[in-house]
């Protein structure tokens, strides 16, 4: 049976320069540490229509978007274990609904249009999602190097460092190598903060105390973006 993962949290963006992410790993230091992965390359392939209805949607930025992408922390076989991860975004609350299963077998669902080989709560929601929107197909691949930190004192306070984000419309595999387009300029860093409810104090005052502001930032809509572009931008967004 397929491993099952559930997560409903808030997720706050911002762009940092390299002073700036300085500043928060320093003040991060009593409170926070690096997980056991370290630094880890995560793989992405998003799932869309032929005319990117859902990207296009989710770029009109409505109450409710939802998307469905595969992914991978490592470069796998066609036995490993990937994530199928629906992920749905109301109000600003971020909902992650996921399954784990043998890639061989998630890559044959969707290029045969099978259902998935799991009949759990999490395998139905997908499949609806999968109904709903039809002929669903990888359109882009987007892999970034993740730095994770989790609180030294046991709660769920959550907070990652995203650095060469790159994307690609060819080679749709998570079996091949991390390569394409930049979606940030050289030395920016990605920070999303995971909460499930205020910021910590502390870091609301190393926010304020470096300039550091909230964005709103979509891997896969700046890709989406750049590729409307023909790519002559390069994907660079500055912090």
């Amino acid at each position: 049976m397929a491993v099952q993962t559930t997560f409903e949290r808030y997720e706050l963006k911002y762009l940092l320069n390299p002073r700036q992410k300085a500043r928060v790993l320093e003040a991060m230091e009593p409170y926070m540490a690096l997980d056991n992965y370290g630094r880890t390359t995560i793989r992405n392939i998003y799932m869309d229509t032929g005319n990117y209805r859902l990207i296009r949607r989710s770029l009109e930025k409505p109450a409710y978007k939802e998307k469905l992408r595969i992914r991978s922390y490592q470069q796998v076989g066609p036995e490993d274990g990937v994530f199928v991860e629906l992920k749905k975004k109301y109000k600003s609350v971020v909902y992650k609904r996921r399954l784990v299963l043998p890639q061989v077998q998630v890559t044959r669902s969707f290029a045969l249009g099978l259902p998935l080989p799991d009949n759990s709560q999490i395998g139905r929601e997908i499949q609806y999602f999968r109904d709903f929107y039809g002929d669903l197909r990888p359109a882009v691949y987007l892999s970034y190097e993740r730095e994770a930190y989790y609180e030294r004192s046991g709660g769920d306070f959550r907070v990652t460092f995203d650095e060469n984000i790159l994307y690609r419309q060819e080679e749709l595999s998570l079996e091949s190598q991390p390569y394409g387009a930049p979606l940030l300029a050289k030395g920016s860093t990605l920070m999303e903060l995971k909460i499930s409810g205020g910021i910590p104090l502390w870091m609301s005052h190393v926010l304020n105390r470096c300039g550091i502001y909230k964005t709103s930032f979509s891997k896969y809509g700046a890709a989406y973006q750049d590729m409307l572009n023909g790519g002559l931008e390069g994907g660079l967004r500055y912090a």
